[in-house]
């Protein structure tokens, strides 16, 4: 497709030449048909780089980007957090979609860059495989290796409920296609979370770590009841909320839970492609999803998208790269 312009540009100049030729010779000196292969020959040639920058970047993406784990770190400043967590720190991992990986290598090298950071705790916000439980069996032993002093907590994401394999109806396999997702997340050490919360307590001073189920806008499942993961909060002074889509945040969180201080999320994979510079980032995704990379501020609520761990569909990742963030909490 990035050729068809040049092809046709090419076009037009033939028909032109071919309509004018006669006005366009001088008495005894004909157009050299060296120079119009020449200029042929350009036209075509430039047609083919400019096909072959989208292919290169496609391929590199593949290559390189797919195992390409970056570091993120966030000062994340909750006003109301109790002093012995001042300084703590927590590391984020999110869409991990094991049913993608083709280099088990690679994926523990991702790993052993967050196990390097020591964070003190750990959230995992969702979507562990495609479609299937048993996707994970071969990297299940990688990721038990994730482990933090105050506990590793997770939540699901839209694809580990088996949806896009049997379907939004309970069947029998459904069922229990669900129930090994969460005896793996058991296996693995992690602390699922089900509209749920866990009181992180350090030198006698607590904070909330609440997680729900999924919830998306669209036509992304509604599975989460935030009502009950809030239930018995209320004494908390900071609530951190693992909730696997961003558009949960500006669709329910903002509107009727102002006592979330900060939501983590995942899901959009900053669709795999873009730009991410320090003080720039852009990707079609952004089209969709308002909340798609990095941090976001509205009013006293905070929401941290995380473009990834692992990738769906395309095998790669041009421009934005598997993300593990790890976080300082501080007060204000």
């Amino acid at each position: 497709m990035a050729m068809l312009p040049f092809l046709m540009l090419d076009d037009l100049r033939r028909i032109f030449i071919k309509v004018f030729r006669k006005k366009t010779v001088v008495k005894d000196q004909p157009i050299s048909e060296t120079d119009q292969i020449s200029r042929s020959e350009f036209l075509v040639k430039a047609g083919l780089v400019a096909a072959a920058v989208p292919l290169t970047s496609l391929s590199w993406g593949i290559i390189s980007g797919a195992y390409d784990y970056q570091i993120r770190k966030v000062n994340l400043v909750l006003p109301n957090l109790p002093k012995a967590f001042d300084g703590i720190t927590m590391a984020q991992i999110s869409d991990i979609h094991s049913g993608s990986f083709y280099n088990k290598t690679a994926v523990k090298g991702g790993v052993e860059l967050l196990l390097a950071e020591k964070p003190d705790f750990v959230f995992f916000t969702g979507d562990l495989v495609n479609n299937l439980t048993n996707e994970v069996r071969d990297y299940q032993d990688i990721f038990s290796k994730v482990k933090a002093p105050l506990g590793v907590y997770s939540s699901l994401g839209n694809h580990d409920y088996g949806d896009y394999y049997f379907g939004k109806e309970s069947s029998p396999a459904k069922v229990k296609n669900l129930k090994d997702m969460v005896d793996v997340h058991k296996i693995m050490g992690y602390d699922l979370l089900m509209n749920a919360h866990r009181r992180l307590k350090v030198d006698g001073e607590e904070i909330g770590i609440l997680g729900i189920e999924n919830w998306g806008m669209g036509r992304f499942p509604k599975y989460g009841k935030m009502e009950l993961a809030v239930q018995n909060t209320d004494d908390l002074p900071v609530k951190l909320l693992l909730s696997h889509d961003p558009s949960h945040w500006r669709g329910e969180v903002l509107q009727k839970y102002p006592q979330i201080d900060a939501m983590f999320s995942g899901h959009t994979h900053g669709m795999q492609f873009g730009v991410r510079l320090k003080e720039y980032q852009w990707s079609p995704v952004q089209y969709i999803y308002k909340e798609w990379a990095g941090l976001y501020q509205e009013q006293k609520q905070q929401l941290y998208v995380n473009v990834g761990y692992g990738f769906l569909g395309y095998p790669g990742r041009v421009g934005v790269l598997p993300e593990i963030t790890v976080f300082t909490l501080k007060r204000a």
